[in-house]
Parts: C-alpha cells; sequence; structure tokens
C-alpha cells in the first residue's frame, strides 16, 4: 500500500512541476495554468457525475419497498 501512494504522489508531483521543467501548450485560459488543473477538474467531474447519478437513481429509478406487493 505504500508503494501505491509513493506512486500516486510521484505522479501528482510529476504533474505539478513537469510542464514548468518542460514547457507545455499556451493555456487558453488563466487557470489552466493552475498546478495539477487538470487532475482538480478530473476529480470534480467525477464527484459531480457521482453525485447527479445518485440523484437522479433517488428521483427517478428507485420505487418504494412495497412497489411489488401491490
Amino acid at each position: 500500500m505504500k508503494f501505491f501512494h509513493t506512486s500516486l504522489a510521484a505522479i501528482a508531483l510529476v504533474e505539478i512541476v513537469g510542464p514548468r521543467l518542460f514547457g507545455s501548450d499556451h493555456a487558453h485560459f488563466w487557470f489552466e495554468d493552475l498546478p495539477a488543473w487538470g487532475s482538480l477538474y478530473g476529480l470534480a467531474a467525477c464527484v459531480a457525475i457521482i453525485v447527479v447519478s445518485k440523484l437522479l437513481g433517488k428521483l427517478g429509478l428507485v420505487r418504494p419497498e412495497n412497489y411489488y406487493d401491490r
């Protein structure tokens, strides 16, 4: 487990430091230059997908407990 956490930390460090060392494409917006923007955006998108899907499931898919007992 320690190797897994160490590798995740190394990947995050490379994502933050890498573009500064090797240069990157020109950002279209100011926030694209923030360190680890891609990871943060991906995390927020995954959380949004999970929250919206759970909300849709509760509002439209879940039936009452006695639905089939009628």
